[in-house]
């Protein structure tokens, strides 16, 4: 494993889990799952479910009549998707791409896709996906963030500034889908029922640092001319030095069918 500027790149289950533990991860799941109304008897999708963070409490909400069905691309991560959901029979995983979903159509009372529109090559076919996937009256919850939203607190502002440029244009492929959950659902023949926003704080640099990439992605900057190498590195170590203070805004869609 490499290291550059901050901490080494964790690996992306982990990263996933540690992201999903923390105080805003766990607000707005908990907000999503109480707005899609799971109920017992359901069987629910988890698109993209990576290594299973959501699985084990969909699959309390639908009871000992309900199914979950967990579905990612990445052997790897249905395998740590195993392992956290061993002995939970109502639970079933299927390797597949969210752009051609492995279930039946119209089978699925509710599904969720949760930070994976912002990596796929086509968010609006894997919306088409989830229409096809599910029932009429069917509840859908989408929730992605909006990286132009990146905020860093500096001195040096305009460093702040071109960092969030360069994850928004170079780092993440579909860096705003965020703003345009409404839109994308509407277009795909979804019915808005709810739009929530939510801004994760992050005041401790290490912290940060794993989870935003401000130093992976710094070096990415510089190497690739974006970012001046002196300036960057004095930028860094503002940053680790404190008080520290960054934030983003993550928006989060409930729709029906």
């Amino acid at each position: 494993m490499s290291t550059t500027l901050g901490v080494p790149r964790p690996d992306q289950a982990s990263y996933m889990l540690r992201a999903a533990a923390g105080d805003a991860g766990r607000a707005y799941k908990r907000q999503m799952l109480d707005l899609l109304d799971i109920r017992a008897g359901h069987t629910v999708l988890d698109a993209g479910c990576g290594p299973g963070t959501d699985l084990p409490a969909l699959a309390e909400r639908v009871g000992d009549g309900g199914t979950v069905i967990g579905v990612d691309r990445d052997p790897a991560m249905l395998e740590r998707a195993r392992a956290r959901t061993e002995g939970l029979r109502r639970v079933e995983l299927r390797e597949g791409d969210v752009h051609a979903l492995p279930v039946e159509p119209g089978t699925m009372d509710r599904a969720k896709i949760d930070r994976v529109l912002m990596h796929v090559d086509d968010p609006a076919e894997v919306l088409a996906q989830l229409h096809r996937a599910t029932r009429p009256g069917a509840r859908v919850g989408l929730a992605e963030p909006d990286w132009d939203t990146l905020i860093v607190d500096a001195e040096d502002l305009d460093t702040s500034r071109a960092f969030t440029r360069y994850t928004t244009a170079e780092v993440v492929r579909n860096a705003t889908v965020g703003r345009g959950l409404v839109r994308l659902a509407e277009r795909a023949g979804f019915r808005v029922e709810a739009v929530h926003a939510t801004t994760p704080v992050f005041r401790d640099f290490q912290e940060a640092d794993h989870t935003l990439g401000l130093g992976r992605n710094l070096q990415k900057a510089i190497d690739g001319g974006h970012i001046d190498r002196d300036r960057g590195h004095r930028w860094f170590a503002g940053l680790s030095q404190g008080p520290f203070y960054a934030s983003f805004t993550l928006v989060g869609v409930v729709c029906s069918r």
